[in-house]
């Protein structure tokens, strides 16, 4: 009995990677990268150390690299239109109204100057300042599973202004310097261009700090939950009429009874709980729309407190709040992942499209999991066979 079902968990495994890759083989030209990047997936999700180009052409059975460098280098096809397919799998899959948009990022250490877009700049991997590169990405928190959608390298200023660094590396000419939010938006306009199911979005505080973006997002009446800083300023209605006060200072004079103990979601060891509290925010109320402020206190160190700026339905809970809130730590545990099952952070490619099509590649194989997980669970776990 066991046997069998084991044989059927690989026949099932083996046909949903063959429904990938039909889906993203019209997007090369030739048959020799439409085979190759079957080969790269395969290996991507095989049990290898580590997956570059001699380890990955080593599981295909090939004597060199040149194969698997030249998918990411030399060949012709379009990572844009993968990761296009890539977003349009996770939604046919996992898409779900109440799921929650992610933007986060993560640093890839690498060691020289030559990667593109490294530099010494603050890792959020490593918790300090590294020679890395910098990946923004948008993920996506479902009932049913958690999976990436989009991707975009950031580019430092220095290395935007540089035209003999981006010439060797491969830049295109109409990639200029942008942000970390202003990619962040970007993709989140991909994808509702592309019409993600989604209730809210969320990130942490190099986005939550970004007041042109919180903007953007309450025009497009996207509810969102999003980290600021403790000295972030913001307007409240008092006795005295409107006013601004810090994060920190409207927080303090929460009264005692304004916290509840609320889960985040679950992590490694069980629920993540918290004490919440929220803080109406803005002078002139909107009778659709609420704005808060929300506070996460540490139940260890009551003097550890984040801090969020809202916005969503009037209806919307504390509990849905935090809920929002705790989607983050369940997509830095998706990083982990991505890193340690399918090498998202093995590639020793420099230019420009190798990363873009190593990392597309390395996000459908992560997908693929995520899918396959939630089939198996079964649709008493809200898995969907």
């Amino acid at each position: 009995m066991g046997r069998t079902a084991s044989v059927e968990a690989v026949r099932a495994w083996a046909g949903g990677l063959a429904e990938v890759h039909a889906r993203i083989a019209p997007r090369f030209g030739r048959p020799e990268p439409r085979r190759r990047a079957l080969a790269y997936l395969k290996g991507l999700l095989a049990p290898v150390e580590r997956k570059n180009g001699w380890q990955l052409a080593e599981q295909a059975g090939e004597q060199t690299p040149d194969g698997m460098q030249r998918l990411l280098g030399a060949a012709s096809w379009d990572a844009d239109a993968v990761r296009d397919d890539l977003r349009a799998y996770v939604v046919e899959h996992l898409g779900d109204p109440a799921a929650v948009l992610v933007v986060d990022e993560t640093g890839f250490l690498k060691k020289g100057a030559k990667s593109v877009g490294v530099q010494r700049q603050y890792s959020g991997t490593a918790g300090r300042i590294e020679n890395c590169q910098v990946g923004v990405f948008l993920a996506y928190a479902a009932p049913d599973g958690r999976a990436f959608l989009d991707r975009e390298l950031y580019l430092p200023r220095g290395w935007a202004e540089d035209a003999d660094r981006r010439g060797e590396a491969g830049v295109p000419a109409e990639v200029g310097f942008r942000t970390k939010p202003e990619l962040a938006r970007a993709m989140l306009e991909r994808a509702l261009a592309a019409g993600v199911p989604a209730a809210w979005v969320t990130g942490d505080e190099v986005y939550g700090g970004d007041r042109r973006l919180r903007v953007w997002l309450e025009e497009r009446d996207l509810p969102h939950v999003l980290a600021v800083k403790r000295t972030e300023p913001l307007w409240v209605a008092t006795g005295r009429g409107p006013a601004q006060a810090s994060a920190a200072d409207l927080v303090a004079a929460a009264p005692a009874g304004a916290w509840r103990q609320l889960s985040a979601g679950d992590g490694a060891k069980g629920p993540r709980l918290y004490d919440w509290a929220r803080v109406a925010l803005r002078p002139l109320a909107d009778p659709g729309t609420g704005y808060w402020l929300l506070a996460r206190r540490s139940l260890a160190d009551p003097t550890e407190v984040a801090h969020y700026v809202c916005s969503g339905p009037a209806a919307a809970t504390l509990a849905d709040l935090a809920r929002v809130a705790g989607a983050r730590w369940a997509i830095e545990a998706a990083f982990e992942a991505a890193k340690g099952e399918v090498g998202l952070d093995h590639y020793e490619v420099r230019r420009w499209d190798g990363w873009r099509r190593h990392v597309t590649l390395c996000l459908l194989a992560h997908a693929f999991l995520a899918v396959t997980r939630a089939r198996a669970a079964g649709p008493e776990k809200g898995g969907r066979r």
